[in-house]
C-alpha cells in the first residue's frame, strides 16, 4: 500500500509539473524586477498556545541561475522570536495575473524568551508556498503557507507554521 501511495503521490506531481511547465507565460515575467517583500501573518498558527503575529520582510533579487533567485529575508514575533536567513525562490506563472512562489531556506532562530517556543536547534529551514495576484505595476498582493523545521539535527523538532498575508512591491518603484 505505502508503495502505491508513493507511486501515486509521484505521478501526481509530475502531473501537477508538466501543468505548471505548459502554464508558464514568458511574457508575464519577462524582465521582472527585484521586490521588497512585507508580510504579517499567524506564526504557530495551528496550535493554540503559542500564536503569534509574524512580521516579515524580504528581499527578492531579480538575478536568476537557471529558474531560481536569490533572497534574503529578516522576520519577527510579537512574542520576541525572530530569524534571519536567504535562501532561493522560483516564480511560476500561470498567464499573466498568478504567480506560485515556493521556495526554500535556512535561517539562523532566537526564540527570545524562555516562555516561547523552543523549535530544538538555532538552524531552522523555512520551506514556503505563496499565491499571488500580480497588479500591472508588477506589485504583487498574496497568501502564504511556511513551515519552520530543523531537519531532525536538534534533540527535538517540534516545527512551526505560518499563514501570511504578503505584499510585494518592485524595487524600482521604490528607488526611481
Amino acid at each position: 500500500m505505502k508503495k502505491f501511495v508513493n507511486r501515486t503521490a509521484a505521478i501526481c506531481i509530475a502531473i501537477f509539473m508538466g501543468l505548471a511547465g505548459s502554464a508558464v507565460s514568458s511574457v508575464a515575467h519577462a524582465d521582472d524586477p527585484a521586490f521588497l517583500s512585507f508580510s504579517a501573518g499567524a506564526y504557530d498558527f495551528n496550535k493554540r498556545d503559542d500564536t503569534a503575529t509574524e512580521f516579515r520582510l524580504e528581499y527578492r533579487s531579480d538575478y536568476k541561475m537557471w529558474e531560481l533567485k536569490p533572497f534574503a529575508a529578516l522576520s519577527g514575533t510579537t512574542n520576541g522570536t525572530y530569524f534571519v536567513g536567504a535562501g532561493v525562490l522560483m516564480d511560476v506563472y500561470f498567464g499573466r495575473r498568478i504567480v506560485l512562489t515556493p521556495s526554500f531556506a535556512p535561517h539562523y532562530y532566537s526564540k527570545g524568551s524562555d516562555d516561547n517556543k523552543d523549535l530544538g536547534h538555532n538552524l531552522e529551514f523555512r520551506s514556503q508556498v505563496e499565491v499571488a495576484y500580480r497588479f500591472d505595476n508588477r506589485s504583487r498582493l498574496g497568501l502564504a503557507v511556511a513551515h519552520y523545521s530543523n531537519a531532525s539535527i536538534g534533540n527535538k523538532n517540534p516545527g512551526s507554521e505560518i499563514l501570511s498575508l504578503y505584499y510585494s512591491i518592485p524595487t524600482n518603484l521604490l528607488f526611481d
